[in-house]
């Protein structure tokens, strides 16, 4: 129908026209979208742990030591389900490759869980090879905790339900075991260049 647009959209500048996948209009701010109350951590208390594919504890940091290790700065689009997205958004995080280290053969999946009981579900190649962070810095600033902080699971490439917020360790899996989101309908992988939202797309 003529005159029917997508809500925020004002037109594309050249430069953003093959950035935005099919779906999605361009986003200025930061929308906050919470399924639950936002969870508040004592950095004292705070840990990330990663476990292998037994439950193992293979690796463990607290605050400090988190904020000792190797950290990069990132420059990327984010898109959200919801059909927004978010251009040249700068983050500052540690590789998910130096945190996992060198896994057991086998493994085909990774399951990021958080604060407040949230679990999402990542092929291991999803993480893997500088595609994924644990990022604790957002625009120059500790990344608050309306946005995840003290740090969440950056994974550009797909929808952002799978940058896990409040993110407190990865489990390694030798099989898939989709999370929160991925078993009330929300599709299994989230490419948002396929328009992978929900489960029959």
């Amino acid at each position: 129908m003529d005159g029917i647009v997508s809500r925020g959209f004002r037109g594309r500048r050249p430069e953003e026209a093959g950035r935005i996948p099919p779906g999605q209009y361009l986003e200025r701010d930061f929308p906050v979208l919470t399924a639950g109350p936002t969870p508040r951590r004592d950095l004292a208390r705070w840990d990330f742990r990663v476990l292998g594919p037994d439950g193992a504890e293979t690796g463990r940091w607290t605050w400090a030591e988190f904020g000792l290790l190797p950290h990069e700065d990132i420059t990327c689009d984010i898109h959200c389900v919801t059909r927004w997205s978010k251009l040249d958004t700068h983050w500052r995080g540690v590789a998910v490759d130096a945190l996992l280290g060198t896994p057991p053969g086998g493994v085909t999946h990774v399951i990021a869980f958080c604060d407040g009981g949230y679990t999402t579900n990542l092929p291991f190649e999803a993480v893997q090879g500088g595609r994924a962070w644990i990022a604790d810095t957002y625009e120059g600033q500790p990344l608050s905790p309306e946005h995840g902080g003290p740090a969440r699971l950056l994974v550009p490439a797909l929808y952002l339900w799978k940058s896990a917020k409040w993110v407190r360790g990865l489990r390694l899996a030798f099989r898939d075991a989709p999370g929160f989101w991925e078993t009330r309908g929300y599709h299994n992988h989230g490419d948002p260049w396929k328009e992978q939202r929900y489960t029959d797309d």
